[in-house]
C-alpha cells in the first residue's frame, strides 16, 4: 500500500496549542500549489505501487480553492496510479465548511472529511483560539451530509485547563448525536513554542490532574462504545469499519510520500522531511531541488517503531511478523519484557499478537518504553 500526504500550511489564525508548521499569510497559495505539483513530478519514482490513500493535512487545507485542488489532483492522476477506491481525505475547519464549500468539495475526488472541531463549548473554543463556534461545527457536519459525504470524522480535545468531566461528557453526547463515522480524541498537550506553553510557564493555566485525565479518557472509551464506536487505536474510534485508512497505514509501517513544506515521508527503511519554510520550499522546488533531510533507520529503530505503532492499535504487534523481520533475539527480548505486563493483565497475547488490555491503554507509554530496544 502507498499513501500520499500533502501538507497545506495555510491557517487563517494560529491556535493556542498548535506546533505544526503553518503560515497565516495566504498570498502564496498559487505559488505553493505550483510547487506541490512540481515536487510530485520530481518524486514520482518514489511511488511504484498503487496509491490507496491521499490525505490533505495542515495547517488548514480548506483554505484552498477549487482551482488549487483541481490543479493538484490533475498532477497526481498524471504521475501516479491512483486506486479507484482510494480513501481521499480533506482536513477542514468547520467555519470553512459552508453549504456552498461542501458542495464544491463533493465535485472533487474527496470522499472523506476530517473536521477539527475540538469542542462544542464556545468558551473552550475561545480559549483554544479556534475561529468557529459550536453551532458552526454542528452546521458544518450537516452541510457535508447534505453534500453527500458518507465518511465524516471529527477531532475532539480533552484535558483542557478547568475542563470538568461533566463538560467533557456534554461534548461527547453532542458528538454522538451527530451520527458520524469516526472520532479522534486527543488529550491537550503543552507543546513548546506555543502560546499555551508560555501560559503554562507563567502560571496562567493549570493542566488537568492525572486523575481527571484518566476519568475523561475512561468516559471517552465507555460512551463511544455504547454508541457503537470501535476503539481501534488509542486515540481513534470508528463505526462500521470506517477506520482512517491513511493513518492506519502509518501505524502499520507502510510506505507514504509527503509533499509540501515540513511534510514527512517513509520508504520502509528511511524517513525524510521537507524544510519547514514556505519561502525556502517554493524557491528550492522552483530550482528543481528537493529541500529535505533524510535519516536511514537502524535495525533497532525499525524494531522500536514496529512495536510502538503496533501496540497503539487493536490489532497489536504481530509476533510472527516481528520474528520474521527482526529475528529471534529481538522476538525473545520483546516477549521477555512483556511478560510482567502479561502477568498483570496489562498486555495479552491473542492469535499470535501482543495487544494492550483496557487497563494497559491507560499506561501505554510506560509499557511501550519497556519494550523498546536500547543500544
Amino acid at each position: 500500500m502507498a499513501g500520499i500526504y500533502i501538507h497545506i500550511p495555510f491557517c487563517k489564525t494560529r491556535c493556542i496549542y498548535c506546533d505544526f508548521y503553518k503560515e497565516t499569510d495566504e498570498s502564496q497559495m498559487d505559488a505553493f500549489t505550483e510547487a506541490i505539483c512540481r515536487e510530485a513530478g520530481l518524486r514520482r519514482d518514489e511511488v511504484k505501487e498503487p496509491v490507496r490513500t491521499i490525505y490533505f493535512g495542515g495547517g488548514t487545507p480548506s483554505r484552498l480553492s477549487r482551482d488549487h485542488f483541481e490543479e493538484i489532483f490533475k498532477q497526481l492522476a498524471a504521475l501516479f496510479q491512483i486506486d479507484p477506491d482510494a480513501e481521499i481525505t480533506l482536513e477542514a475547519n468547520p467555519d470553512d465548511l459552508t453549504g456552498d464549500y461542501a458542495k464544491l468539495l463533493q465535485g472533487l475526488p474527496f470522499n472523506r472529511i476530517s473536521m477539527g472541531i475540538q469542542s462544542f463549548d464556545d468558551k473552550e473554543l475561545k480559549f483554544l483560539s479556534r475561529r468557529h463556534s459550536a453551532q458552526q461545527a454542528v452546521s458544518a457536519v450537516k452541510h457535508c451530509r447534505d453534500a453527500g459525504f458518507g465518511n465524516i470524522s471529527i477531532d475532539l480535545m480533552y484535558g483542557l485547563p478547568g475542563q470538568t468531566p461533566e463538560k467533557w461528557r456534554e461534548n461527547l453526547i453532542q458528538a454522538c448525536e451527530l451520527d458520524i463515522e469516526h472520532i479522534s480524541a486527543y488529550h491537550l498537550i503543552y507543546e513548546k513554542q506555543t502560546r499555551l506553553y508560555t501560559l503554562l510557564q507563567r502560571g496562567r493555566v493549570q493542566p488537568a490532574t492525572d486523575e481527571t485525565s484518566r476519568e475523561m479518557f475512561s468516559m471517552l472509551i465507555d460512551m463511544l462504545a455504547l454508541n457503537r464506536f470501535e476503539h481501534y487505536e488509542i486515540s481513534n474510534f470508528a463505526r462500521n469499519g470506517k477506520y482512517s485508512a491513511h493513518n492506519t497505514s502509518y501505524w502499520k509501517n507502510e510506505r507514504y510520500l509527503g509533499l509540501g513544506p515540513s511534510a514527512h515521508s517513509y520508504d520502509g527503511e528511511s524517513r525524510s522531511w521537507n524544510v519547514a519554510s514556505l519561502e525556502k520550499y517554493i524557491t528550492a522546488i522552483g530550482a528543481g531541488e528537493l529541500p529535505q533531510e533524510r535519516e536511514r533507520l537502524t535495525h533497532s529503530q525499525q524494531y522500536n517503531e514496529f512495536v510502538l505503532t503496533g501496540l497503539r492499535t487493536m490489532w497489536g504487534v504481530d509476533l510472527l511478523l516481528l520474528k520474521e523481520q527482526f529475528g529471534q533475539e529481538m522476538y525473545d527480548y520483546c516477549l521477555q519484557n512483556a511478560r510482567k505486563f502479561i502477568r498483570e493483565n496489562l498486555l495479552t497475547i491473542k492469535e499470535n499478537s501482543l495487544i494492550l488490555s483496557r487497563e494497559g491503554i491507560f499506561i501505554s507509554d510506560g509499557i511501550m518504553s519497556e519494550l523498546m530496544w536500547v543500544e
